[in-house]
């Protein structure tokens, strides 16, 4: 059912080359080689992710095809690939990795025992196809590590025009992008796939919605005013006493016209399809910036959709790009920081 565009090679190309260019640019200012997209992390911490007991047979697929435990590492951050000031406030990520996934495997990651999933809090992506994305991603390529000044000025104006859009029950991707999401608690996020995966006999997207006390910060303002991580220090003090519980929820497609597989900017219908959970990630309280633990986690792994059992194979323009693309990110890094990338095969490869 996928249908891939006719330059796709020289897409994928295009977005390597601008990739790269943002974590050169990046590591010649810093003397430290960064992620090209996600860069800052705002928290990164350990858990379990525990698939539910008697799902339905549509759901009950892949990794979630029965009842399991599985330790999880999870990465908080936001979009650029350079580090800002939270004042400049971008879309934000979550990064999930499962350990101890076993399976017929992706391309790639035969051997490994890890399944990951990407997300970002909005249910759509910005562009339609990899050869749009390239088109912004030029953009944020020539302005990164320049203009910070100038970034914080579009940032306020950009979220007022998001608060007047979504005060009428909208959102838009251009503007949260440009600086406009607003300055609220990152943990109180939905978090999307928004872009398909196979879901073993079936297609889907995915979230992970906070419950329980988390959910309580949706909303919650954060004050970033000369608090240049005023999101991780938020994420600190709120793991240093409480756990969090999230949903992991699947959205079914059902509809190949209103849900297409090539076009990752449409919003799927939850009128049509609902999101339904088929797992609980847990985290206990624990120092969410620990030296050791960013060490392993944040700079020691890299997380790509690519990573995953076959049931799970990414689907369309967006996806199969980022097979490329992350690959590229990730051997950039590892070179540059003398620390390759590795797959932990058990909760021990979490930990400093």
């Amino acid at each position: 059912m996928e249908a891939p565009e006719e330059n796709e090679a020289e897409t994928n190309t295009g977005l390597i080359e601008q990739l790269g260019k943002i974590s050169q640019t990046t590591f010649e200012h810093s003397g430290r080689a960064t992620r090209s997209v996600h860069a800052k992390s705002h928290g990164v911490v350990r858990g379990e992710l525990t698939v539910l007991d008697a799902l339905p047979p549509e759901l009950a697929q892949g990794l979630f095809a029965k009842p399991g435990c599985y330790t999880i590492a999870m990465r908080f951050s936001t979009l650029p690939g350079d580090i800002l000031d939270d004042s400049v406030s971008t879309p934000r990520g979550l990064a999930v990795k499962v350990i101890g996934v076993e399976g017929l495997r992706l391309p790639g990651s035969e051997g490994d025992v890890t399944q990951d999933f990407v997300m970002v809090n909005g249910p759509a992506f910005s562009a339609p196809t990899a050869a749009k994305f390239l088109g912004n991603l030029k953009m944020l390529a020539a302005t990164t590590d320049k203009v910070e000044g100038l970034k914080k000025v579009v940032s306020a104006v950009a979220r007022g025009t998001e608060s007047v859009i979504e005060a009428f029950g909208g959102k838009s991707p251009t503007i949260t992008t440009m600086g406009g999401q607003p300055e609220t608690h990152i943990l109180g996020e939905t978090f999307y796939s928004q872009v398909p995966i196979l879901y073993g006999d079936y297609i889907a997207k995915f979230s992970v919605q906070p419950i329980f006390d988390v959910s309580l910060l949706k909303d919650t303002p954060i004050d970033a005013n000369g608090r240049p991580n005023a999101l991780r220090d938020a994420v600190a003090e709120y793991f240093a006493t409480k756990g969090g519980e999230w949903e992991f929820r699947v959205q079914l497609c059902t509809d190949l016209d209103t849900m297409p597989i090539e076009d990752a900017s449409v919003v799927w219908p939850e009128d049509a399809s609902p999101y339904i959970p088929v797992a609980r990630l847990q985290v206990e309280p624990q120092p969410s910036w620990d030296p050791a633990t960013v060490a392993a986690i944040d700079e020691g792994l890299a997380f790509s959709p690519w990573h995953g059992l076959a049931a799970h194979r990414p689907l369309g323009s967006v996806m199969r790009a980022r097979n490329t693309t992350y690959t590229s990110s990730a051997e950039f890094r590892g070179k540059h920081n003398g620390c390759p990338m590795h797959e932990p095969r058990t909760a021990a490869g979490l930990k400093g």
